[in-house]
């Protein structure tokens, strides 16, 4: 399941220059949403005590604005792109060799989006995997990143600690509100939701990571007494 572009029309965008208000000057979470970098960073200029500031970028902006982006990653704190963004944009095959050379950069996290497969998350010492929610049938995937991102922005500015442990929960927020997005077209789905749909995902989710720790020290012991009798 991989998005591939045909043609990008900026339109509007083409000479779009945001000027913030004064009250979002004071905003705790920023998230500079996919557009020209130079943009981006003009954003992230004018909200300069933000707690948290997260970037989405494209395949397009790494082809034509690389230097561009990667002046504008070089000062945020989250980057979330999917896995082919995060190869382009490292020029690294290896997935986690290129999320290495992105921190290098500067940014403390790096969220992978891996479509179907879930979705990971890597800092300079840790390493977090998610899979997708399981579903039999997917209607439209349209917008499924950004229900993802949306979701995850929208769990940690519920939160007091931005810490490790909120990002990991965010991104099984994020996952939870993506699985809906994709049930049907546009946002038919997302707009009759309900907080009892989207706690007992959230609880499947727990189910379906959860196991016991294995004690194979102990097992192999008692293998080699077994033997040795």
């Amino acid at each position: 399941n991989v998005a591939h572009t045909l043609e990008t029309q900026l339109n509007v965008f083409a000479g779009f220059e945001p000027k913030i208000s004064e009250g979002s000057k004071k905003s705790r979470l920023i998230f500079l949403g996919n557009i020209q970098p130079d943009l981006q960073r003009g954003v992230r200029e004018q909200i300069p005590n933000a707690e948290l500031v997260a970037l989405d970028t494209m395949n397009l902006w790494i082809d034509t604005t690389r230097d561009s982006l990667q002046k504008t990653i070089e000062v945020v704190d989250l980057v979330i792109i999917n896995d082919a963004e995060a190869r382009q944009l490292a020029g690294e095959p290896n997935l986690i060799k290129a999320a290495s050379k992105i921190l290098s950069w500067g940014p403390d996290t790096l969220i992978v989006k891996r479509g179907e497969y879930g979705a990971a998350m890597f800092t300079k010492e840790t390493y977090f995997a998610i899979p997708a929610y399981p579903l039999e049938a997917v209607f439209d995937p349209t917008g499924a990143g950004d229900t993802f991102a949306g979701g995850l922005m929208g769990y940690l500015a519920s939160q007091e600690k931005l810490d490790e442990a909120a990002l990991r929960r965010a991104m099984i927020f994020g996952s939870v509100m993506a699985s809906f997005n994709v049930e049907e077209f546009g946002t038919e789905r997302v707009q009759r939701l309900t907080p009892d749909e989207i706690n007992q995902r959230f609880r499947d989710f727990k189910r379906f990571t959860h196991f016991e720790e294995i004690p194979f020290v102990q097992k192999i012991s008692s293998s080699k007494s077994q033997v040795s009798s």
